[in-house]
């Protein structure tokens, strides 16, 4: 079409070949291709002279206007793309996002209006790459991933805490060592059934058997540990004032549990768009701003 369209307006194959740098062999060869998809003659060719037939005139407009809007389309693409704007979809599991990345998350959409943020928990399918056939820009993983289909960025780290209500220690105890937790009623999240305690080669894993009670909800699970009900290991974040106010304490303090790492995953290649750099920067510093206190003994 383009070549058909530059050949309506020099008003020759040699002339158009010549604008487009491409050869006049060739330019005819498009214009030919055209016609033969068409279905009839849109050039009349003679050796001193190239016009449109009548049908040719009338295809010429109609794909002079075709090729205006791509133009037009591709800017708006490519502008679209290095702005930060659009629709930002955006996934992850679902103790993460009713926690601390819910909160980062809000603030990003209150601080750039023009991203219209679509934030969707749960349903989330163990293949990595499997959120960009879903249609979002950005899933949420605690793990370490490693997938060339992907990209990747550490968003932060997320501080965990073994801990119980002072009801629990006074019926049933505390804790002198971790291998201590068999003998105890344990409160488990379902994704997250092995406890790791301790850091670096004194670091151990723990299966729990003894589970008293269970959720898929870290603040279920925080309720259930208020109220007596067993050990827990919670995100710090959203047990904080517990802890502060001695709802809750926390067991074993010279072994503490190793951070759970926040990493947001996108699609692959180098050019990001505008949107997805900028939100991913807006979380990362987000997080950095809001440090978790430090929980004195």
């Amino acid at each position: 079409m383009h070549s058909f369209v530059t050949v309506a307006q020099v008003g020759s194959f040699s002339g158009a070949a010549k604008k487009l740098g491409s050869s006049g062999s060739l330019v005819s060869r498009h214009v030919a291709e055209l016609e033969r998809q068409i279905g009839v003659r849109l050039v009349n060719r003679t050796a001193r002279s190239v016009s449109l037939t009548e049908p040719g005139q009338r295809y010429a407009e109609f794909a002079a206007r075709i090729l205006d809007e791509i133009e037009a389309e591709d800017a708006g693409i490519a502008q679209l793309h290095d702005r930060p704007e659009g629709t930002l979809s955006v996934i992850c599991p679902k103790w993460i996002g009713s926690l601390d990345l819910g909160d980062a998350i809000a603030a990003f959409s209150a601080t750039h209006p023009k991203i219209q943020v679509r934030f969707e928990l749960g349903g989330m399918s163990d293949r990595t790459y499997d959120f960009l056939d879903s249609g979002f820009d950005v899933a949420f993983h605690t793990r370490d991933l490693r997938d060339s289909s992907v990209r990747l960025k550490k968003i932060a780290s997320l501080p965990f805490v073994l801990c119980a209500s002072a009801e629990y220690i006074e019926r049933c105890g505390t804790l002198a060592h971790p291998n201590d937790l068999a003998a105890h009623d344990c409160l488990v999240h379902l994704n997250d059934p092995v406890w790791r305690i301790g850091h670096g080669h004194a670091s151990t894993l723990h299966k729990i058997r003894n589970i008293a009670f269970s959720s898929n909800s870290y603040i279920a699970l925080q309720k259930a540990a208020v109220h007596g009900r067993g050990i827990a290991l919670l995100p710090q974040r959203p047990v904080y004032d517990d802890l502060v106010s001695g709802a809750l304490q926390v067991l074993l303090p010279g072994l503490a549990v190793p951070d759970r790492p926040l990493y947001a995953i996108y699609g692959p290649g180098q050019d990001t768009p505008r949107k997805i750099s900028v939100f991913l920067d807006f979380l990362a510093g987000w997080f950095a701003q809001n440090p978790i206190p430090a929980i004195r003994s």
